[in-house]
C-alpha cells in the first residue's frame, strides 16, 4: 500500500483525493489518470450475528487503510449465511473494494469447489452471502468517495421512502377487533399507513376439517376472508394501504377466486399467491386478476426475474436485496423491469441495517412504491443504529445524506443483542 499524499493537488489527502471523484469509474471525467489512483485493497472481512425476533447477518469489509464499509447478509432463516461469507474472505482479500461490479460477477472465480463463480448460476443459494458482501462494498465505496451510497447507483428520486408493516387485527371476523386494530395502527408514533397481512385459515370458523396441505379455499373460506378484510377496511378507512400476504399457498384457481374475494377492499397488492417459480400460471393470473399481483422476494439475479417481467408474471416487483445480488444487480432488475412498465418494492425481514440499505436503493429507483420492514416498533430493534430524531416518522424513513449506507452501529445496544458464540466482529 502507498502511504503517500495524493498528487492530485497541494495538501490533499488520500481520503480527499478519493472525495474529489463522483465515482471510480469516472475519475478520468475530472482530469484524474487511472494510474494516479491510489489502490486500497480489502484487508479483512468480519461478520457479526445478532439474536432478536429473527436472526441478523452484518458483514463488514474492511480495507488496508482502516476504512470499511458494512452490509446486511440474509438472516432468517441464516443457516450457513456466515459461513459462506468466510469462505469468500481468501480470495476476497487483496482486491480492490471499489471495483464492486467486477468483484461482484468474478467472486470466488477459479476456486476448487467451483466451476463458475459464486454469482453465474452455478452457485446456486449462494446469494445471501455475495448479496451482503456486495452491499457492504457499496457502504465503503460511499465512504471512500465522501457520497451516500445513493449518489453512486445514479442519484435520488425521492429523499423519504414509505415503510410498510404487518400489523394486523386479533381476528379480522370480530369488527370489535379491527376497530380496536385500527385505533392502535392510527395512534403509532411511527405513523405507518401501508399494512400487509394474511387471513388466518386456522380460524375455528372456517372449516376445522379442513386439509391444511391442499391449495384449495373452500366457498365458505372465500366468504370468510372477503369478510374479514371489509371489516379490516371499514375500520381503518380509505387512508391506509392494505395488502394481503399469501406465502406462495393457493392453486390458480384458487388464486383467481382470492383476487376477486379481495377486490371490494382495494388492496394495493395481491403478494406470493401462487407457487415461487415462474410458470404460465402467474401469467393467467395477472389477466384475470381484478388486483395487482406482487412476487419477487425468493428470486435471485436478473435471470430469476426474467420471465416474470417479459412475460408480464406480475404487476408489482418485489425483490429482496439479500436474495436477488445486492444493489447493482437488483437495479438492473429494476431497469429490466421499468422497460415494461413494472414498478417496485422490496421485501425487508432485516434489521436496521438492512432498512438502510433498502431506503438507499429505493431512493435510486424512479418507480418505487413502498419498502417492508419489521422494525419501528419502539424495541430495541430501532436503537440498534446511532440516529438523530425519530426513526420513522409519518410512515416515512429520510434517506440520509451522509457518506455510504449512512449508517453507524449502536455498539452497546448491538453487543447486547448478539447471538451464542458471537462477538463484536467476530
Amino acid at each position: 500500500m502507498n502511504n503517500k499524499r495524493s498528487t492530485a493537488g497541494p495538501g490533499l489527502s488520500r481520503r480527499e483525493f478519493f472525495g474529489a471523484a463522483t465515482v471510480p469509474f469516472l475519475a478520468d471525467a475530472h482530469g484524474v489518470a487511472a494510474s494516479e489512483r491510489q489502490h486500497l485493497k480489502i484487508r479483512d472481512v468480519q461478520t457479526m450475528v445478532l439474536q432478536g425476533p429473527r436472526t441478523y447477518t452484518l458483514v463488514k469489509v474492511v480495507s488496508d487503510d482502516g476504512l470499511y464499509g458494512v452490509g446486511e447478509a440474509y438472516g432468517s432463516p441464516g443457516v450457513g449465511v456466515k459461513e459462506q461469507i468466510h469462505a469468500l474472505k481468501p480470495w476476497l482479500l487483496g482486491k480492490d473494494p471499489l471495483e464492486i461490479d467486477v468483484t461482484y460477477t468474478l467472486l470466488d472465480e477459479h476456486s476448487h469447489n467451483l466451476a463458475g463463480t459464486r454469482t453465474d448460476g452455478s452457485a446456486h443459494s449462494l446469494m445471501r452471502a455475495a448479496s451482503g458482501i456486495e452491499m457492504a462494498l457499496w457502504d465503503f465505496a460511499g465512504k471512500a468517495l465522501g457520497v451516500p451510497t445513493s449518489t453512486l447507483l445514479g442519484g435520488r428520486f425521492r429523499d423519504r421512502v414509505r415503510v410498510y408493516d404487518h400489523a394486523a387485527p386479533r381476528d379480522m371476523l370480530d369488527k370489535a377487533s379491527c376497530r380496536e386494530w385500527a385505533q392502535k395502527v392510527k395512534a403509532d408514533p411511527s405513523g405507518f399507513t401501508a399494512h400487509k397481512f394474511g387471513f388466518r385459515h386456522t380460524d375455528t370458523r372456517s372449516d376445522p376439517g379442513r386439509d391444511m396441505n391442499n391449495r384449495v379455499l373452500s366457498s365458505k373460506e372465500l366468504v370468510l376472508v372477503r369478510q374479514g378484510y371489509e371489516n379490516c377496511r371499514e375500520a381503518i378507512g380509505w387512508d391506509h394501504d392494505i395488502m394481503v400476504h399469501n406465502h406462495w399457498s393457493y392453486d390458480l384457481r384458487t388464486a383467481i377466486q382470492l383476487a376477486r374475494a379481495v377486490e371490494p377492499i382495494k388492496p394495493l397488492w395481491l403478494e406470493d399467491p401462487l407457487l415461487i417459480a415462474y410458470t404460465e400460471g402467474w401469467r393467467r393470473l395477472v389477466s384475470l386478476s381484478p388486483v395487482p399481483i406482487c412476487t419477487g422476494e425468493n428470486l435471485a439475479r436478473r435471470e430469476g426475474f426474467k420471465d416474470f417481467i417479459i412475460n408480464q408474471g406480475c404487476d408489482i416487483l418485489n425483490p429482496d436485496l439479500r436474495n436477488a445480488g445486492g444493489f447493482l444487480e437488483t437495479k438492473r432488475i429494476a431497469d429490466m423491469a421499468e422497460v415494461f412498465g413494472l414498478p417496485m418494492v422490496t421485501h425487508n425481514t432485516g434489521s436496521q441495517v438492512f432498512t438502510y440499505s433498502a431506503i438507499q436503493w429505493a431512493s435510486s429507483i424512479r418507480d418505487f412504491i413502498t419498502c417492508e420492514t419489521v422494525t419501528g416498533k419502539g424495541g430495541w430493534m430501532d436503537q440498534l443504529l446511532v440516529l438523530e430524531g425519530s426513526y420513522i416518522q409519518g410512515g416515512f424513513i429520510e434517506v440520509p445524506n451522509k457518506p455510504g449506507l449512512g449508517i453507524e452501529l449502536n455498539e452497546d445496544v448491538v453487543k447486547a443483542h448478539l447471538a451464542d458464540g458471537e462477538k463484536w466482529w467476530g
